[in-house]
């Protein structure tokens, strides 16, 4: 008698649709680790076996593929010794869009509240 497990199949997502700017810069990306690799005459083999990744997973990354895993890419990026540039990546020193929301909302003048005015009386 056979039985027959139901093995619910992960399903492939399809095509990943997102903004052509996003795209052109993973693909950017993937070519700029490329060409890090290769000027440091690493072969394709080696980086996978020193990232932890098979060498497909290397060969996406190096294409821009969206849908590899963020950890390829931190392992790479860690094999060229770029962690530092990961790590800043959306430091706030470089988000002035974020920075300027948050200026905008600064109050005009700070007023201490009426409370905090009698006690700062007292201490004189």
């Amino acid at each position: 008698m056979f039985i027959i497990a139901n093995i619910k199949r992960r399903e492939m997502p399809s095509k990943t649709k997102l903004p052509i700017p996003v795209m052109k810069a993973l693909r950017k990306l993937g070519q700029d680790l490329s060409d890090a690799r290769r000027r440091r005459r690493i072969t394709m083999a080696l980086m996978a076996e020193r990232a932890g990744i098979s060498r497909a997973t290397l060969w996406k990354i190096e294409k821009g593929n969206p849908a590899t895993a963020m950890h390829g890419y931190a392992a790479v990026l860690f094999v060229l010794g770029m962690t530092e540039r990961l790590k800043d990546l959306v430091d706030a020193s470089y988000d002035l869009v974020g920075r300027a929301l948050e200026e905008e909302r600064l109050p005009k003048r700070v007023r201490l509240s009426p409370s905090i005015q009698e006690r700062g009386d007292d201490d004189e």
